[in-house]
């Protein structure tokens, strides 16, 4: 299968020439596929935050290629803004960037500027609200009014609505309670499954990328490190704790009790896999 989005030998050097460079980003190479759930994880600083910020034209390479559908999207400026419609960027805390009067407008705001009628556009605005859980009645409402968590809708929703091929989210259950990241999981699930889009989320959360994503990658150091499945990322437990990152509670309470010499299998990293591993050792010891 032939990557809808990626990255050849991309480099990005912050404040080049000053003393301040820094290198963000070293050779990197990274591919997204059409109806994936990607996940990549790295500490602060490791250049993940970058590393999307290349993905839809906001930040130049300083060298390599990034490629949307095989096309550079630096070919010209006509193809860096299409790109920017087809791959949309949803911010850390994006809550902060609503400006409108109404929840309408904020969410009409993207399809405006692609320049559909607004037929379409009245129907892109309702297909993103349902997707992210907003009622009608609530389009006409100022977003200032309303909560914290309904305000991330709001944003996310403005995204959805340009109806991108590729979703990136970066942390969007950042300070949201359990209630309120499983609510904001749960519409992204389900947009990713009734549209077939490809999704990038971007998390500190090994709990949430063991329970959520197809594959992960690793950024350490402005290089992917580690890439794969959820179950082969976090068999690299030490690893992934020398970069400053960690393994679900799962998996440690899993290979600590394999540690004791208790028959529980491997690779899990979530509840339910924990739940019938358990029950798999129950039932193997009744047998017995």
């Amino acid at each position: 299968m032939e990557a809808i989005l990626e990255t050849k030998k991309l480099s990005h050097i912050y404040s080049a020439g000053t003393p301040f460079e820094r290198a963000a980003l070293a050779d990197v190479d990274f591919a997204a596929y059409p109806g994936e759930y990607l996940g990549i994880i790295g500490h602060t600083g490791s250049g993940k935050s970058t590393l999307i910020q290349h993905l839809n034209g906001l930040l130049k390479p300083t060298s390599g290629q990034v490629l949307f559908q095989g096309t550079d999207i630096w070919t010209d400026l006509k193809t860096t803004r299409r790109t920017r419609f087809q791959v949309g960027l949803v911010f850390q805390y994006p809550e902060y960037q609503l400006f409108e009067e109404t929840v309408y407008k904020d969410i009409s705001f993207g399809p405006r500027n692609m320049g559909l009628d607004e037929k379409e556009v009245d129907r892109r605005v309702r297909s993103a609200a349902y997707f992210v859980g907003l009622r009608d009645d609530q389009l006409g409402q100022s977003p200032f009014e309303l909560s914290g968590g309904q305000k991330r809708r709001v944003a996310i929703a403005g995204v959805i609505a340009m109806e991108p091929k590729v979703l990136i989210l970066d942390e969007p259950t950042a300070g949201l309670d359990p209630v309120g990241t499983e609510s904001i999981l749960s519409n992204i699930r389900a947009y990713h499954k009734a549209q077939n889009a490809t999704i990038i989320m971007v998390s500190h959360s090994m709990e949430e990328m063991a329970r959520t994503v197809d594959r992960l990658v690793v950024v350490n150091d402005g290089t992917i490190a580690l890439e794969g499945a959820p179950s082969q990322v976090f068999q690299h437990g030490q690893e992934l704790e020398d970069m400053g990152l960690g393994i679900p509670q799962m998996t440690r309470v899993f290979n600590r009790l394999k540690a004791m010499g208790v028959d529980v299998g491997s690779s899990v990293y979530t509840v339910e896999q924990a739940k019938r591993a358990i029950l798999d050792a129950v039932a193997k010891k009744g047998v017995g």
